[in-house]
C-alpha cells in the first residue's frame, strides 16, 4: 500500500472476517425436522471486518488486519474488502488452510437470526505480526476481542501512537477482561456481561459491572431495546429506530462503525448512539451484515425526518 494511501486510513481494524451464506425460513424447525428455505444469500461479514465496511460506505478510511486461508472463503473475504474500499495490504493470507464461515437461518417473521458458524482452520495473528506503524494518520483502533494475543499487542502499540481504542465484546472469553480493561470504549453486548452479573440482570447493573473494568465510556447494545450508556458522568438510553427489519445479522458491527463515525468527529456519546442506532437500524431492511449498510446521506436523510 503506498505511503500516501496509509496516510488516508483513519481506523486500523483487527479480528475476524467471515463468509455467511443466509437463508430465510418461515419458522425455526424442531430438532430432526424440516425447513424450507425461503431464499439463499451469500455475503461477507465478521465483526471487525463489517464495522471498517460500515466506515468506509460513510466516507472513513480503514485497513483491516486479521488472518485467512487462500480457499474459496479466503477469497471471497478479500474480493469483499476490496469492493468495499477497505485496505488490505496487512491482512495475513495463510495457504492451505480453511477460513471462517457460517450459515445464519433467518427468521421471516421476526427478522431475527440463528447462527451456525465454523472457525476454520486458519491460525490467529500472533503477537510479532502486528505492527502500526505504517498507519501514521490514524486515530482509532477498533477491536473484536477475538484475537487476544494480538488484539493485546494492538493496544500497546496503539497507546504509544496516541490511538483510541475500541473494543467490540461481544462473548465473553478467556483474556476478555483483560483487555476491556484496557480500553477506551467499551462497546458490550447484553450477552458479554451475563457472567459478571448473571442472566436477565437489568441493563443497569450490567453497565455497572463493566464501568468497573476501566474504560472511559462504556455503551451495552441491547437489540430491539435499543442501547445504554456511560460516559463517566451521565448515563445516556438510546431507543432503536423503528424501520421495516428483514434481518438483523450484522446489526451490533454496523453499530460499532457508526458509533466510531461520531467518535473521529468529535461527538459527544449521547450523538454517537444516536447516529450508531440509525445505521444499524437502516441495515436491517437488506438480508446479510454489509448490503443493507447505508451511506452518509442515507443516514442524513433518515435522521433528518425522525425524532
Amino acid at each position: 500500500m503506498p505511503r500516501s494511501e496509509k496516510d488516508n486510513v483513519q481506523v486500523i481494524g483487527l479480528g475476524q472476517a467471515c463468509v455467511d451464506y443466509l437463508g430465510r425460513v418461515p419458522s425455526f424447525p424442531q430438532e430432526d425436522g424440516k425447513m424450507e428455505l425461503l431464499d439463499l444469500h451469500k455475503q461477507c461479514g465478521g465483526p471487525a471486518s463489517t464495522a471498517l465496511v460500515t466506515l468506509s460506505r460513510l466516507g472513513i478510511g480503514c485497513s483491516f488486519l486479521g488472518s485467512v486461508s487462500d480457499d474459496p472463503f479466503g477469497r471471497e473475504i478479500v474480493r469483499g474488502l476490496k469492493e468495499e474500499g477497505v485496505d488490505f495490504s496487512f491482512l495475513k493470507i495463510l495457504p492451505g488452510h480453511s477460513s471462517q464461515f457460517a450459515f445464519i437461518a433467518v427468521s421471516r417473521s421476526s427478522a431475527n437470526r440463528t447462527i451456525f458458524w465454523h472457525r476454520g482452520s486458519v491460525p490467529h495473528l500472533k503477537k510479532d505480526e502486528v505492527d502500526l506503524s505504517s498507519f501514521r494518520k490514524a486515530r482509532v483502533l477498533h477491536l473484536d476481542g477475538l484475537m487476544i494475543e494480538a488484539s493485546l499487542e494492538a493496544v500497546k502499540q496503539a497507546r504509544d501512537m496516541g490511538l483510541t481504542v475500541v473494543l467490540d465484546a461481544g462473548t465473553l472469553r478467556e483474556g476478555s477482561l483483560e483487555l476491556a480493561s484496557l480500553v477506551d470504549v467499551l462497546i458490550a453486548s447484553a450477552r458479554f456481561a451475563e457472567p459478571l452479573v448473571g442472566p436477565g440482570a437489568r441493563p443497569e447493573k450490567a453497565l455497572e459491572a463493566l464501568c468497573r473494568l476501566g474504560p472511559k465510556t462504556v455503551v451495552i447494545t441491547l437489540g430491539p431495546k435499543g442501547s445504554l450508556g456511560w460516559d463517566g458522568e451521565n448515563t445516556v438510553a438510546q431507543k432503536a429506530f423503528p424501520v421495516q427489519a428483514v434481518d438483523t445479522t450484522g446489526a451490533g458491527d454496523v453499530y460499532h462503525g457508526g458509533y466510531i463515525y461520531g467518535l473521529l468527529q468529535g461527538w459527544s456519546m449521547a450523538d454517537c448512539m444516536r447516529f450508531a442506532s440509525v445505521v444499524a437500524a437502516l441495515k436491517c431492511r437488506e438480508m446479510g451484515a454489509r448490503k443493507g449498510i447505508p451511506t452518509l446521506a442515507e443516514v442524513q436523510a433518515f435522521m433528518d425526518t425522525s425524532s
